[in-house]
């Protein structure tokens, strides 16, 4: 049965932490354990969806006792592997995990051959149908952590909304558009509050995870989106240094990249996620 722990943003202070996940640990062992089930945090939509899959449908013929625990922020799910609260996690791209492991001085690795999907980023807006249709003055709502900030603008730079200076790379800032011919508002709001900003901006833009918890697709709903091809935000299953290889961690990530889970993305997501190996 999957048992799963959903943290709320709120819970982010390290005390609070210990407390949430040690409340809600298995019987098999602590989620450190190497002998017991390989605990994996991640965020609901998609990856405990795709996890949630693998659960049922392969990891037992594989030889594999998963546990999947649910976070709704971007932080917690690192700091748990960090502290051995959890033993894996499965919910970022590789430039999220460097700025993460910079800031914080955490030492989460990828799995090698662990990446699995691409959650396009996408525009989306309930004040226009597109993005030439955004008046002067518009506010656009964008992720306010450094990576997703940056991926933000740099999708309104490809679609000729903005320019960004040369060589800002993945830490653009709205300091860092040089040109603005909408005179375009910038208003940067954790992530996981884009999909409820849209009521109260012209647009924003959303992460694939949050977009489809709100019933948004980047494939049908966005104004525009990013291309899968060469894009380097694809999201893998990550541990802290050292435990890359741990057979159960491998055994995973084999899993994950199966030719079944590939099939699962395809059918369940419709373009909304897609598959990156």
């Amino acid at each position: 049965m999957r048992n799963t722990a959903k943290i709320t943003t709120a819970v982010l202070a390290a005390g609070a932490l210990t407390l949430g996940l040690g409340a809600c640990g298995s019987d098999k062992g602590s989620a450190g354990d190497k002998d017991g089930p390989l605990v994996v945090a991640a965020t609901p939509t998609p990856q405990g969806q795709i996890l949630d899959y693998v659960q049922k449908n392969l990891a037992k013929k594989a030889g594999l006792d998963l546990e999947i625990r649910e976070f709704t922020d971007y932080v917690t799910p690192n700091t748990a592997v960090q502290q051995g609260e959890v033993f894996a996690n499965y919910f970022q791209h590789k430039p999220y995990l460097d700025d993460f492991n910079k800031k914080n001085g955490t030492d989460v690795v990828p799995v090698p051959n662990g990446t699995v999907h691409l959650e396009p980023l996408g525009v989306y807006s309930k004040k226009v149908k597109k993005l030439g249709e955004l008046k002067d003055g518009a506010t656009v709502a964008v992720p306010n952590d450094t990576t997703n900030e940056a991926r933000a603008l740099k999708l309104l730079a490809d679609n000729g909304l903005i320019e960004l200076k040369k060589g800002v790379g993945y830490e653009a800032t709205p300091k860092d558009v040089a040109k603005n011919p909408k005179n375009l508002k910038f208003k940067e709001l954790e992530a996981a509050q884009l999909p409820r900003s849209l009521s109260d901006v012209d647009a924003a833009v959303i992460n694939g995870n949050y977009a489809l918890e709100a019933e948004l697709s980047p494939a049908k709903d966005a104004l525009v989106a990013e291309k899968a091809k060469g894009n380097p935000y694809g999201n893998f299953l990550a541990v802290k240094k050292g435990d890359e290889n741990d057979p159960r961690v491998k055994k995973l990530a084999k899993l994950l990249t199966s030719p079944e889970v590939k099939k699962f993305i395809a059918d369940k997501y419709d373009g909304a996620v897609v598959a990156a190996f």
